[in-house]
């Protein structure tokens, strides 16, 4: 890894465990092994190590979600698959993705770092609420919009639809953050969860 991502992931391990305001440029050097006239090389402020984390994150999980047809920027990419999707395939893409949003490294440390700081920061709080509820809701609405439209789904209020099919994800993804020793259990919970609403909602 060269030195310019391993002073984000320093930084990111470091937000993580004080939050973002109790940590200096000098403490990230140091956990890289420079001292900060050479991080400012990189980087030009503290802001700047933040914002590059942001994007890399986003980065690394748009990538990893696009090879399970999660494209969450564009629902109307996946309406091929998810028309077609049983109930076991969706229970494996749904547990893959849970799966690499809690044992990702980056991706993890990057959560429990926004989680601290939406009760710090109105700005941070608003980066949160769009990366981690708004986005995803935006995306089940318009996928469950078109799904719909397609005769899959039961012609229900779409955005009703993705809050009932979201939000117990949300919590269960939570939930195993708090309780990582009963991750096998909130596990079968979710199984449960995505089972049920296809069960329910699913008209093929």
């Amino acid at each position: 890894m060269d030195t310019k991502h391993r002073i984000l992931l320093e930084a990111l391990r470091l937000f993580s465990q004080r939050g973002y305001d109790a940590v200096s440029v000098e403490q990230i050097a140091s956990a890289v092994g420079i001292k900060a006239p050479s991080l400012y090389k990189h980087y030009k402020s503290k802001r700047d190590i933040f914002d590059a984390v942001f994007e890399e994150t986003g980065r690394r999980y748009d990538s990893f979600t696009d090879t399970i047809s999660v494209h969450v920027h564009d629902s109307e990419q996946d309406i091929a698959v998810f028309e077609k999707i049983t109930a076991d395939d969706l229970v494996e893409k749904v547990k893959s993705l849970i799966d690499y949003s809690l044992h990702d490294e980056y991706i993890s440390l990057f959560r429990r770092m926004m989680t601290i700081e939406q009760f710090r920061s109105q700005e941070l709080s608003e980066l949160y609420s769009q990366r981690y509820v708004n986005r995803i809701h935006e995306y089940h609405r318009g996928l469950f919009t078109r799904m719909i439209a397609a005769g899959v789904l039961a012609d229900e209020d779409p955005g009703i639809l993705a809050m009932m099919y979201d939000a117990p994800i949300l919590v269960l993804l939570g939930e195993c953050d708090r309780h990582p020793e009963k991750e096998e259990e909130y596990m079968k919970t979710l199984e449960a969860h995505v089972r049920l609403f296809y069960k329910t909602f699913n008209r093929k």
